[in-house]
């Protein structure tokens, strides 16, 4: 299972194909297909004619709720600099196991800053996920509860500092240094001579 996920609000119903129109009200449901969490989203006749009032058990979702559609606007500006939110999709995006508490921290914190708001929860494989969405967007996030232990979140806590501050972009390392080869040693000088010494030394012949 994945431990995170976010999905984006869907602009036509799934059901019968039609468009939203702006602030329709229509319905967001979750489905569990073992390895990820399935987003639809279902206009109000569709859910009246084909889903409400069959239950979780027999239509198969495991969360549900409505809202209202809001047309797409402009991309932002790119933030230099991460943002909580920034960074969680970033973590989101990247989906490193060793992300997960910090994870769960930024969503907490964006979730007191209201940025966004909890729309369900419930228990998967014995584990509580958590279902945030965000109001201007309409993504989802769907973010494992890791069960933190009162001495893990001073660590946690650290660490989303440090990723706030610095970021995922870790630089490379430089390549190391290339060490010359050691220079070849000069050939020795050859050996002088001995008969030109040994003639020299002899007496001078006699007269």
């Amino acid at each position: 299972m994945n431990e995170w996920n976010i999905q984006s609000r869907g602009h036509a119903c799934s059901a019968c194909g039609r468009g939203f129109a702006p602030a329709e009200t229509f319905h967001t449901l979750l489905y569990d297909e073992r390895r990820d969490l399935r987003r639809s989203d279902v206009c109000v006749p569709c859910w009246n004619k084909e889903l409400n009032g069959l239950g979780r058990e027999r239509t198969g979702f495991v969360s549900h709720w409505h809202g209202v559609y809001e047309a797409p606007t402009a991309a932002p500006e790119v933030i230099q600099k991460d943002t909580a939110e920034t960074l969680l999709r970033k973590l989101v995006a990247l989906n490193d196991p060793r992300h997960v508490p910090a994870g769960y921290i930024l969503a907490v914190m964006l979730e007191r800053k209201r940025l966004l708001k909890v729309k369900d929860q419930f228990n998967r494989e014995g584990r509580r996920v958590f279902v945030y969405e965000h109001p201007k967007s309409g993504d989802l996030f769907t973010i494992v509860d890791p069960n933190l232990q009162l001495n893990q979140l001073a660590e946690v806590q650290r660490d989303v500092a440090h990723l706030l501050e610095h970021g995922l972009d870790v630089p490379e390392p430089p390549p190391p240094a290339t060490i010359p080869p050691a220079p070849l040693p000069e050939p020795a000088a050859p050996a002088p001579d001995p008969e030109p010494v040994a003639a020299a030394n002899q007496p001078p012949p006699a007269p």
